[in-house]
């Protein structure tokens, strides 16, 4: 499987800075520097989607200081289109959006938020409403006129179809809409994405969706936070600023894990550099979902302009240790227990990069408290389904 060749022929991360954007369809726009940020309807409302309860998530990333904390995308997920008219444009469900998409885009840009929507490279969506095949660049001038600012597309009812090519096709209408519209593909890795998309999308989904579960699978793709850690770990050569892999959206608050499975969740999530969109009712937050969304320490290893994401340096059984790279030498680390039993997680100084003996200033991003100063080693006792993740800098 080519994921796992990744490593073997890519070596380390610094190969990053080889992978150029390529000409034509995917020239770097300056989109998406940094993971993009935001809310999506799909996880906890499905097709219940409606006017109202876009304007509620905009008022509720406002009121909660998510947007403070970075989250700056609304964006509607399946389910909102029902038709096209008699000219081919697609048209809103006129019972749920009765102002219609212009003017509800409008109502969340004067939130200081950005809008988006979704749609689907097939003749259908994955929810049998109408897919943009065919209508690429009458769809792409038509978001552009609403005013939206990103587009989630998605691969349902592509028999025949090449992924690259309609993929690409959309991207093109993108581009040429006239407006800056950031590209979420949605094909679940299935055709590797990561070897043709930066340039084509600013991000790609690298795995099957996301379940609210810790440990689990379905029989039609989808899989809980464990497996996606794993589908992601081959993929750190391929991300950075504007193109990104993309592990699906954040269940963070979503009621089927723990606060302890949702802290490992969100952890991995900023580890990887990847896009961070939360997927739970904003009016409804709890506390603790609350202090994991809105965790800036954390956020600021996500949205790190370096741009690098992180790949696993120790594997002790149910015991790792990730690092991810940071701007000015420094560094993240996840200390992750995945067994059911707590247990000490070390790692040295040479699985880091770090000379023998050189000092380095450790500060933890959960308690949000300076450790001090250590050599040649860090160690750590991790709960269950739990990490320890600390910020190391070098000591001057």
């Amino acid at each position: 499987m080519q994921m796992r060749r990744a490593r073997r022929l890519l070596g380390t991360v610094g190969v990053v800075s080889m992978l150029a954007w390529p000409l034509g369809a995917g020239a770097d726009d300056g989109l998406a520097r940094t993971p993009p940020m935001g809310w999506n309807t799909w996880n906890k409302f499905v097709c219940n989607v409606s006017e109202t309860l876009i304007k509620q998530a905009a008022d509720s990333l406002v009121s909660t200081g998510m947007k403070d904390a970075g989250y700056e995308y609304i964006v509607i997920d399946d389910c909102w289109q029902v038709s096209r008219d008699a000219k081919g444009n697609i048209v809103a469900d006129p019972q749920r959006f009765p102002s219609g998409m212009k003017a509800l885009a409008d109502y969340v840009h004067s939130k200081g938020l950005k809008f988006g929507v979704y749609s689907d490279a097939g003749t259908l969506t994955c929810q049998s409403r109408p897919g943009s095949r065919g209508f690429e660049e009458q769809d792409a001038k038509q978001y552009a006129a609403w005013g939206v600012d990103y587009l989630k597309y998605d691969w349902c009812s592509t028999a025949g179809q090449d992924a690259r090519e309609a993929y690409t096709k959309m991207s093109r209408a993108l581009r040429a809409s006239g407006r800056p519209i950031v590209f979420s593909l949605c094909e679940w890795g299935v055709s590797e994405p990561w070897l043709w998309a930066p340039g084509v999308g600013h991000l790609w989904r690298a795995t099957h969706d996301i379940q609210d579960c810790w440990d689990c699978s379905r029989p039609w793709g989808g899989m809980g936070v464990v497996h996606i850690i794993d589908q992601m770990a081959d993929l750190y050569p391929y991300a950075g600023p504007g193109h990104w892999n993309d592990p699906d959206m954040l269940e963070v608050g979503n009621g089927g894990m723990t606060t302890s499975e949702y802290r490992t969740h969100f952890s991995f999530w900023c580890l990887f550099a990847a896009p961070l969109m939360a997927g739970n009712d904003l009016g409804a937050m709890s506390s603790e979902t609350r202090e994991i969304l809105l965790n800036k320490e954390v956020i600021a290893i996500d949205q790190d302009l370096l741009g690098m994401q992180g790949r696993k340096v120790r594997d002790r059984g149910p015991y790792e240790v990730w690092m991810k790279p940071l701007t000015s030498g420094a560094m993240a680390l996840i200390f992750f227990n995945r067994g059911s039993e707590a247990g000490a997680i070390d790692v040295a100084w040479d699985r880091l990069g770090l000379a023998p003996g050189m000092s380095v200033a450790v500060h933890d991003l959960w308690t949000h408290k300076d450790l001090g100063l250590f050599k040649d080693r860090l160690e750590f006792t991790v709960p269950p389904h739990d990490v320890v993740m600390v910020r190391v800098t070098r000591n001057p």
